[in-house]
């Protein structure tokens, strides 16, 4: 195969065919580091360069006899001949056919024009990519702060970028997350709940949460926040969450409550005010009959109350309660305002085995209303550590009746390790236990106060009994384990 070398001023060029002409030297060769033998043994004449067959006869379309040499083409191929010498984008040489250099005659407006000309060429498809100099630089400066990105990305979320399509552009909002307790797990999750949470601008994220702290809400019960309600970093703080605190206001709670309300209920920011939240409180005012001033108690108790479907919730509760127990209206909406919770309950699960259990131990259904009217709480609390503990305890060492927790039904709700048995304990060890039922009455006060009326001693002896019958109780524990 032959080869063909085409020079021009301030563009060298090599088209070559021949197997034996590799990349380094036509590189070598377009930037003049060729000797001249290598020069002479590359430069071969090419057929279409011999004037014996080329035809004689040629005529331009004007008419006029045309050179041997010359060829319609040459305008075109002057056009494609523009090479890049390398990555260092190194100013073009200008030749002699000795492969000597000479000055360039050029002036810095056509050298800047020539940069706009100067393109690149790909040796597997040879299609021009006409770039300037200035805008060549930026492209590989870009394509190294990519790799590098990449590098960064998959060292400091490595679970995270096989988990998800992780993009570099999210990696400041996930470090200023990660301020908040936030891991890989947790992303993952937040993602999967909400895949655009992780593509807000970090500015716009800061500002929400920081509107949120400025408001209440614990640094701690963010983390919590985000992972339940991922949506709230696209909230706007003027258009959303304003509006949403405002309304929290103006239920009556007070400033130092919001944060916690918020943090147990964000999902009351996805909540439309004048569609879902102040309809809700309607219907417990008008249909519940919870009245105005205690509205801002029961939210505090139960912000969830805001965003649960509450007229099913009361509907079902408030029939089964009348039907099981005989409950009436009365009664049913005074739980409700002392333990709003009451509406959350499974029925099945959580209400009826507890009505079971103190019917059980001797209960009429008219004792239980008063118990739970006065001590709705007992529906929360668990059977096998709470309930059955202290009603063995009752009658077995107080030598107290079942009827006596209609009238102290708070005795349910304290701590038999940290109150009941205490107090009993350190009564019996000063021989002013009285004799037959211990009186529930003891065990309501304070400890001051329980010191000052029943036990007639200082406060610190019997904190420090106390501590002594806290340590047994837990060595016993341990060594049954054991």
């Amino acid at each position: 195969m032959a080869a063909t070398v085409s020079l021009y001023p301030y563009k060298p060029l090599l088209y070559f065919s021949t197997p034996s002409c590799s990349r380094s030297q036509f590189l070598n060769l377009e930037r003049g580091h060729l000797g001249c033998a290598t020069w002479k043994s590359l430069v071969k004449p090419a057929a279409h360069s011999n004037p014996r067959i080329l035809k004689t006869n040629r005529k331009s379309k004007y008419g006029e006899a045309l050179s041997l040499y010359d060829s319609d083409e040459d305008d075109e191929e002057m056009d494609d001949e523009d090479w890049l010498s390398d990555e260092e984008f190194a100013e073009p040489a200008d030749f002699d056919i000795n492969n000597k250099r000479f000055k360039s005659k050029t002036n810095k407006g056509k050298d800047r024009e020539q940069e706009w000309e100067w393109g690149l060429r790909s040796f597997d498809n040879e299609q021009s990519i006409r770039l300037p100099r200035s805008e060549r630089v930026a492209s590989l400066q870009r394509n190294e702060i990519g790799k590098l990105s990449r590098n960064v990305k998959d060292k400091k979320y490595p679970r995270l970028s096989e988990e998800i399509p992780l993009d570099v552009k999210w990696l400041p909002l996930l470090d200023y997350l990660s301020t908040f307790g936030i891991k890989e797990s947790h992303f993952i999750q937040m993602y999967e709940r909400h895949t655009q949470s992780l593509q807000i601008n970090v500015c716009s994220a800061q500002e929400r949460l920081e509107y949120l702290l400025s408001v209440g809400v614990k640094h701690r019960d963010v983390r919590r926040i985000l992972l339940r309600q991922p949506q709230i970093l696209e909230y706007t703080v003027e258009n959303n969450l304003k509006s949403r605190v405002d309304f929290l206001r103006g239920l009556g709670i007070p400033n130092s409550r919001i944060g916690q309300i918020i943090a147990a209920a964000p999902s009351l920011f996805s909540y439309s005010v004048e569609n879902s939240l102040k309809p809700t409180v309607r219907y417990l005012i008008e249909e519940v009959g919870i009245k105005e001033k205690d509205l801002g108690k029961v939210i505090q108790l139960s912000p969830q109350i805001l965003v649960q479907r509450i007229g099913v919730s009361w509907n079902t509760r408030y029939m089964f309660l009348t039907k099981e127990l005989g409950a009436p209206r009365d009664s049913i909406v005074k739980m409700v305002t002392k333990h709003p919770q009451l509406l959350h309950y499974s029925i099945d699960d959580g209400l009826l085995p507890r009505i079971n259990f103190l019917r059980s131990i001797g209960m009429k259904n008219s004792d239980i209303v008063k118990v739970l009217t006065s001590l709705t709480q007992v529906l929360s609390l668990s059977l096998e550590e709470n309930l059955k503990p202290k009603y063995l305890y009752l009658v077995n060492e107080l030598n107290n009746e079942v009827q006596s927790l209609t009238k102290y039904p708070m005795y349910l709700s304290l701590s038999l390790d940290q109150r009941i048995r205490p107090r009993h304990r350190f009564l019996v060890s000063l021989k002013k236990a009285p004799k037959g039922p211990f009186p529930l009455g003891s065990l309501v006060p304070t400890d001051e106060c329980f010191c000052q009326q029943w036990a007639g001693t200082s406060l610190d002896k019997y904190l420090a009994f106390r501590q002594r019958l806290l340590l047994k109780k837990f060595a016993e524990k341990y060594e049954r384990k054991m």
